[in-house]
């Protein structure tokens, strides 16, 4: 049951907010306030303490931005990017600053209803739709990147290293004990001969630079 799981939506559009305050009172959970700034969710989070936040990253002040002034005045509370963004930074951008879920605006009711009792039960949800946007494709690589025989997994750590995480929100994303990433860095500093993880970010966002591979394209 949904009675006492108290959530905030904050967007832009009006009749955005309306349907879906409507929508998720239709599904039994309780719509307890809601704004369109960055501003509004910061003073949302504070003074009604919501047990979920739905918020939009294309906010007046950007929703991304009220992140970290929520979560560092309450570090328990849960945020759900609700956003027609699926772009793989800002995905990992929300993420590694503390969200707790992403869903793209054109998900179904249910589907989003479901992903909110996911976030309350204390799992991350992020959209099947939108993850795939998180694929890593290595580069074409050089000097001693080529022989460096990454895993999938190291090349996946190497990439949100380099987009900012650390290891303790690569863990919380991919699953992993803090732990496990830990040594998969170890691998990787050691296999492309970084001394620390910056460096090896910084060699890493350069080859992706230099090579700019293409996506596959799919045919019909």
């Amino acid at each position: 049951m949904n009675e006492s799981l108290r959530v905030a939506v904050v967007d832009d559009h009006p009749l955005m907010r309306e349907g879906l305050s409507r929508t998720l009172t239709e599904y039994g959970f309780r719509v307890v306030a809601e704004g369109d700034t960055r501003d509004d969710a910061i003073l949302i989070a504070r003074r009604e303490k919501p047990d979920i936040m739905l918020l939009d990253i294309s906010l007046p002040g950007n929703g991304l931005e009220a992140i970290s002034p929520i979560i560092e005045h309450n570090p328990d509370q849960k945020i759900v990017m609700l956003t027609v963004s699926e772009r793989g930074e800002d995905i990992r951008r929300a993420m590694s600053l503390g969200a707790w879920g992403y869903v793209p605006k054109g998900v179904g009711a249910s589907a989003l209803a479901d992903a909110l009792r996911i976030v309350s039960n204390g799992s991350r949800y992020v959209a099947p739709d939108v993850s795939a946007k998180l694929n890593t494709v290595q580069p074409s690589l050089s000097g001693v990147w080529k022989t460096a025989r990454l895993s999938p997994r190291e090349v996946e750590v190497l990439d949100l290293i380099s987009s900012g995480m650390t290891n303790k929100a690569i863990a919380k994303w991919l699953g992993l004990q803090e732990k496990t990433v830990k040594n998969h860095v170890t691998a990787i500093l050691h296999k492309v001969g970084a001394t620390n993880r910056t460096q090896a970010a910084i060699d890493w966002l350069e080859l992706r630079r230099r090579s700019a591979p293409a996506m596959p394209t799919q045919t019909t």
